[in-house]
């Protein structure tokens, strides 16, 4: 039997540009500040900012300041110490009867780096159920972690960010109730805001004139007329850290379209550079990023399951701006959108060795897909082991996050020839229930399934 009849969705978006005449302009998001946030104490790790993001007790999203980043890199170093336990590299087994083993016999106290960080896994491929042993086993890559230069924990050999207990549990907590709803994440401008945006630009002698006479006075009139934007998150606790890196990655992809940082990457420009001279873009076009995985395999028992390839595809459509509203994908087709986006999916895994934070959000990605399938496919009850704990905020708190509420419009410009244009960026999307509902059966699982069994020694929960 399938739990999962329904597919969920994960939802991250809005990328937000208007165009107004010849004048494509948009409004993004960013500042700076800071917030921590309390409880989960057993998961507490040199603070809580996430993807170069904090956000302050108002609920605001802002860059972390750089000496505020600094002070968190040398704090989580300090709290990674040197004697981690599982500092070599190379395939990696998790016991999930051990792992729960393990934060139960912590006692509410702080959690050992090894169990925060999953072993140091980066990937789970492989999913093996063992009624032997009443277990679940998560199998794949993993190498020892280290804190580098941005306060991000990552392995010491690919700079990809570690899989966190904490996202998975949070993943698998919320994933039933996924199914309808689904994980959404969005950052919106508010229906007032457009109203108040579309009087402004009546009241303009004439926007074009306006952004070449007096730019900065014209897009500070914009942004007071559209207001702080509104953040959204559905389906994961909006105090989780799951949760915050949606929203950290939604907003490194508005700067990064912007231009207001730099991708890093040369095959990514920002989508404002890509408009040449005298051109203009359409109106509201958003920007996803939608993960796409092949079918998962398993054996002919469904005992061993493994997760094959996937990647990030970014996608595009055109909103237009109403009188009553936004009617999305209504506006026409716009070339230079998905010329960007075949550079966003193109190089994506440059883009994550850049900004982690991408490659964090295809983590939690792969956690919610990983939940779907345990949960859905009751692989806990084939195994006869005990899932509640992970369930249960008593028995294992999560930590909470300060929620994110709004990010502050900004306007900026880049002049190309004699048109201003004004721009900003963001946006994604996945089905996990979907993705773990397409199978195919692989005879070779079983013979993996078969190492798995020979292969712990001494009761351990990783090897």
């Amino acid at each position: 039997m399938y739990r999962g009849a329904k597919s969920a969705l994960l939802t991250f978006s809005s990328f937000f540009i208007l165009t107004v005449f010849v004048v494509p302009w948009c409004c993004e998001t960013y500042g700076q500040g800071g917030g921590q946030g309390g409880g989960g104490g057993g998961f507490g790790f040199g603070g809580q900012a996430v993807g170069g993001i904090s956000i302050n007790t108002d609920g605001v999203v802002k860059n972390v300041q750089p000496e505020v980043l600094q002070d968190l890199v040398i704090s989580r170093r300090k709290a990674l110490g040197k004697d981690l336990g599982f500092k070599d590299a190379g395939l990696r087994r998790v016991s999930l009867a051990g792992l729960i083993g393990a934060i139960n016999g912590a006692k509410g106290e702080a959690l050992p780096i090894d169990v925060i960080f999953l072993s140091g896994l980066q990937r789970i491929t492989e999913i093996h159920v063992l009624p032997e042993r009443n277990d679940i086993i998560l199998s794949g890559p993993a190498e020892e972690v280290t804190v580098d230069a941005r306060g991000n924990v990552v392995g010491v050999q690919s700079g990809r960010p570690a899989l966190r207990l904490e996202d998975f549990v949070a993943a698998y907590r919320a994933i039933d109730g996924a199914r309808s709803g689904g994980i959404q994440c969005s950052i919106d401008p508010t229906e007032e805001g457009l109203q108040k945006l579309k009087a402004f630009f009546r009241n303009q002698q004439g926007l074009a004139s306006g952004l070449a006479s007096n730019p900065d006075a014209t897009l500070r009139g914009m942004e007071a007329a559209l207001g702080p934007q509104r953040i959204r998150v559905r389906g994961v606790p909006e105090d989780s850290r799951f949760a915050q890196v949606l929203v950290a990655a939604d907003y490194r992809m508005k700067r990064i379209g912007m231009g207001l940082e730099p991708s890093g990457v040369r095959e990514i420009p920002s989508y404002l550079a890509m408009i040449p001279a005298g051109g203009s873009a359409s109106a509201l076009p958003r920007f996803w990023l939608e993960p796409t995985y092949e079918p998962l395999s398993h054996d002919p028992d469904e005992l061993s399951w493994r997760i094959n390839d996937r990647k990030m595809t970014c996608l595009s459509e055109s909103d237009l701006l109403l009188r009553n509203g936004v009617a999305r994908g209504q506006g026409a087709a716009d070339g230079i959108s998905k010329k960007w986006c075949a550079g966003m999916t193109e190089h994506y895994e440059a883009l994550c060795e850049r900004h982690p934070v991408f490659a964090d959000l295809v983590n939690c990605v792969d956690l919610a897909v990983i939940a779907a399938l345990i949960y859905g496919r009751q692989l806990d009850q084939r195994a006869g082991i005990n899932l509640e704990p992970l369930l249960n905020q008593a028995t294992i708190p999560l930590p909470s996050y300060p929620v994110a509420k709004t990010v502050p419009t900004v306007a900026t410009k880049l002049r190309k020839g004699r048109v201003w244009i004004v721009s900003a960026s963001g946006g994604v999307q996945c089905q996990p229930w979907a993705f773990a509902a397409e199978v195919n059966e692989s005879l070779d699982l079983a013979d993996s399934r078969v190492e798995v069994l020979k292969g712990q020694q001494h009761n351990e929960w990783f090897w």
